[in-house]
């Protein structure tokens, strides 16, 4: 259980990456808001929640405590609000309002957030 919930960490990076990375495309050529984005951000958002629900799971079945873990959960529980935030409010604008912008700094901010909470644990993000 514990290797799913590190390795899953991997599917959130790509798919964060590809949510920042469409992003910035849909910003700079003044693409119109489309489906794609919200796509994107839904994987990514559900990339994280399946990790923290791994989380949980590992938390409950380990009888070994990390120092660190509290801000590492802390800043999982941060990360994964902004997400579910922002895709909440950009389900509720009206279409002519839905711009990349929230998107691309929400990832950014739960990718930063992510960093750091794995990071509390003393782990890379990568490796």
């Amino acid at each position: 259980m514990f290797y799913a919930h590190s390795g899953f960490r991997y599917i959130f990076l790509l798919a964060a990456l590809a949510t920042i990375g469409y992003a910035i495309y849909g910003m700079v050529t003044k693409r119109p808001y489309d489906k794609n984005i919200r796509l994107l951000s839904v994987v990514t958002m559900l990339s994280l929640d399946f990790t923290s629900f791994l989380g949980i799971a590992v938390g409950f079945s380990a009888r070994a405590r990390y120092p660190g873990l509290g801000p590492h959960i802390a800043t999982m529980l941060f990360a994964m609000i902004v997400l579910h935030v922002v895709s909440k409010v950009m389900r509720n604008r009206a279409p002519e309002e839905q711009t990349y912008a929230p998107h691309l700094v929400s990832t950014v901010v739960a990718l930063g957030l992510v960093w750091v909470g794995i990071a509390a644990l003393g782990r890379s993000l990568i490796g």
